[in-house]
């Protein structure tokens, strides 16, 4: 029951990333916003969602919630593979400084998103430390 619960989760982030990505395509001509963006929210909402929902948070949700969430909702929506392919594509078209601007966009702006979930989460919580339950999860993430 826990892997259709994920796949559900999954169906439904990649159907929001889809969205996102096509109402950010008329900003992203010279660089992808739009899978910016998605990446950004989902770190914020995998940082927050996983904080807030511990054992001891403020909304202690089932591991099969978080499961749906955390891997399928935020596996399905954020896009990791489909940075790496517009990356190498600026990079082969020689745009090497708007390749740059991606990667440390991306790689800045989602470590900050995830952090800025947790943390908000933490403060909601009353001061949680950690986004998962037991060591070898937060590994899983």
């Amino acid at each position: 029951m826990t892997t259709l619960w994920i796949a559900l989760g999954g169906a439904l982030g990649s159907v929001a990333r889809f969205w996102l990505a096509a109402l950010a395509e008329p900003i992203s001509r010279s660089l992808p916003l739009g899978t910016i963006a998605i990446n950004v929210s989902g770190s914020l909402l995998i940082g927050l969602f996983g904080t807030l929902t511990l054992h001891n948070g403020r909304f202690p949700a089932s591991e099969s919630v978080r499961l749906f969430v955390m891997v399928g909702f935020c596996g399905g929506f954020t896009t990791f593979s489909s940075f790496s392919l517009q990356t190498l594509e600026l990079l082969r078209a020689g745009a090497w400084t708007r390749a740059l601007v991606n990667m440390a966009a991306s790689l800045l702006l989602c470590l900050a998103a995830v952090a800025a979930g947790h943390a908000l989460a933490a403060q909601i919580n009353g001061g949680a430390r950690h986004y998962a339950e037991i060591e070898t999860e937060e590994e899983t993430f």
